[in-house]
């Protein structure tokens, strides 16, 4: 009886870790608490997606209504746009092959893949940086749209 009471013990503590850590530690494969990882996504940043999403993350203006070819304009990747809508794993597909790819079905995009020229460690840092930039609020929400992905 009282190895029984002793093994319960350690599952109740076991479980109540689990659903702690999981509860508080950031969810998602993102380190936008790095700061040399964090600064490294800044410099591809700048090189790789600056040029359409913008210089400080704006996107292009109205990014929400097809142009004349039937294309969206480049969002923006700040808390006002919607790329924190998307979980980790989804954000660094679309990165690594191109909206078109990922979301199919005759979706038009100019989004280009870049798995050609940035390894996924590189793309990981990108949004790390883009990420780091987010109100708590927002950081908060992504992070659990990542925990809400990994559950499903």
């Amino acid at each position: 009886m009282r190895y029984v009471l002793v093994v319960s013990g350690f599952a109740v503590i076991a479980a109540v870790t689990w659903y702690l850590l999981r509860e508080t530690a950031p969810a998602g494969v993102l380190s936008y608490q790095n700061s040399k990882v964090v600064s490294r996504g800044h410099a591809l940043y700048d090189e790789f997606c600056a040029s359409c999403h913008g210089q400080d993350l704006e996107g292009e203006p109205n990014w929400r209504q097809m142009d004349e070819d039937g294309y969206l304009p480049a969002p923006p990747h700040d808390a006002s746009g919607h790329t924190w809508h998307h979980p980790d794993e989804q954000l660094v597909r679309i990165t690594s092959y191109g909206s078109e790819a990922i979301i199919g079905g005759g979706y038009k995009s100019r989004m280009p893949g870049f798995a050609d020229q940035m390894s996924r460690e590189d793309i990981v840092a990108v949004l790390s940086f883009i990420k780091s930039t987010w109100p708590q609020s927002i950081i908060e929400r992504h992070n659990s749209i990542n925990l809400s992905a990994a559950d499903g």
